[in-house]
C-alpha cells in the first residue's frame, strides 16, 4: 500500500508534459493579447452601439404588428411578417432588380476596372494626374452623380437622347431604365474597383513576368498564368465590398426612376414600406431579410477568399 500512495503522489508530482504541437502563450504574448483587446474594446462598443442594438431593435419590431398610423394596436405577430413578405410578388421582383444591378454593375466595373489599374501602373508620363482623373467619378456624391445622369437622359433636358436618336425618354421603359441605372452605378463606383485591383497589382512581382517573358510567354499568356493568379486575393476582396455595396443601392434608383416602372430595388422596398407607409413591422422585415443576404454573399465570398489562400499556400 505504501509503494502504491508513494507511485501516485510521485505521478502528481510529475509535471504535466504538454500535447505535442501545442504550446502555451508566453506571459509577453498573453499581455499582448489582453492590451489588444483593450485597444479595441472602444471600437466595438461603438460599433455595438451604432450596428448591434438598430439591428437588433428591427428584428424585434419584424415580429410585431407595428404601424405608425395605428400606433395603439401593435402586437407580436411572430414570422407572419416575414411571410407576408416572402409571399409578395413584389419582393421577388426587387430581389431580382437587385440582384440584375448586383451581377451587371460588378462584373462591368472588374473588367473596366482592371484595364484602369492596368494604365494607372503602367503609365511613365503623368502618372499622378491620370490616377486623379480617373478617380474623380468615385469623389462625386451619389445623389449628385445620379441627378446628372438623370438630366443627361432626360428627353427634354438631356444631351445623350439627342446624340442616339431616341424619340422617348429612356427612364420610361423598363429595360432602358435598368441599363441606366447600371451605367450610373459603373461610372460612379469603377474608380473605387480599379483603386483596389492597383493595390494587387503592385503584388505582382516583375521577375516573374520577366522569366516568363524568356521563356517565350506571350502578354495575355503571362497576364492569365501570373497575374490574374498573383492577384486573386485583391479581386475577391474588391468583388465583396462592391458586391456588398451594389446590393444595398438606394441613392441611383431613387434619383433616376424612385422604384416606376419595374425597378425598384430591396432597399426601395424596405424605404416605401418603413418612410412612405409608415409600416415598421412589414418595413423592419424586408430590413433583416436584406442583412441576411448581405450576410450571405459575405459568406460565399469570404469561403472563396479562404479556398484561393489555401491553394496558393499549397
Amino acid at each position: 500500500m505504501t509503494n502504491g500512495a508513494g507511485t501516485v503522489a510521485a505521478q502528481r508530482a510529475e509535471p504535466r508534459q504538454e500535447a505535442p504541437g501545442k504550446r502555451r502563450p508566453s506571459e509577453r504574448a498573453r499581455a499582448e493579447r489582453r492590451l489588444g483587446w483593450l485597444l479595441c474594446a472602444p471600437a466595438v462598443l461603438i460599433m455595438a452601439a451604432v450596428t448591434a442594438y438598430p439591428i437588433l431593435n428591427a428584428v424585434v419590431l419584424s415580429l410585431q404588428r407595428a404601424d405608425l398610423r395605428f400606433p395603439g394596436n401593435n402586437e407580436f405577430v411572430g414570422l407572419r411578417n416575414y411571410g407576408d413578405v416572402l409571399s409578395s410578388n413584389l419582393w421577388w421582383q426587387d430581389l431580382a432588380n437587385t440582384a440584375i444591378i448586383m451581377v451587371a454593375s460588378v462584373a462591368i466595373e472588374l473588367v473596366i476596372g482592371m484595364l484602369l489599374a492596368i494604365v494607372m501602373q503602367r503609365a511613365i508620363f503623368g502618372r499622378g494626374p491620370i490616377r486623379a482623373v480617373i478617380l474623380i467619378p468615385y469623389g462625386i456624391i451619389t445623389v449628385v452623380a445620379a441627378l446628372a445622369w438623370k438630366y443627361a437622359w432626360a428627353a427634354d433636358t438631356g444631351f445623350v437622347p439627342s446624340l442616339l436618336n431616341l424619340s422617348s425618354d429612356p427612364l420610361t421603359s423598363h429595360d432602358s431604365a435598368m441599363l441606366v441605372i447600371i451605367l450610373t452605378e459603373v461610372w460612379k463606383t469603377t474608380p473605387f474597383m480599379a483603386l483596389l485591383l492597383l493595390a494587387g497589382l503592385a503584388l505582382v512581382p516583375d521577375e516573374l513576368h520577366e522569366a516568363a517573358r524568356v521563356d517565350g510567354a506571350s502578354t495575355w499568356q503571362r497576364f492569365w498564368r501570373i497575374t490574374i493568379p498573383m492577384m486573386m486575393p485583391a479581386i475577391l476582396v474588391a468583388l465583396l465590398f462592391r458586391a456588398l455595396d451594389a446590393f444595398r443601392v438606394f441613392d441611383s434608383v431613387f434619383i433616376l426612376t424612385r422604384g416606376a416602372n419595374e425597378t425598384e430595388s430591396v432597399s426601395i422596398l424596405g424605404y416605401n414600406q418603413l418612410i412612405t407607409r409608415l409600416n415598421l413591422g412589414i418595413g423592419s422585415a424586408v430590413s433583416v431579410l436584406i442583412f441576411i443576404c448581405v450576410a450571405l454573399i459575405a459568406v460565399v465570398f469570404l469561403k472563396g477568399f479562404g479556398r484561393t489562400m489555401r491553394q496558393r499556400q499549397v
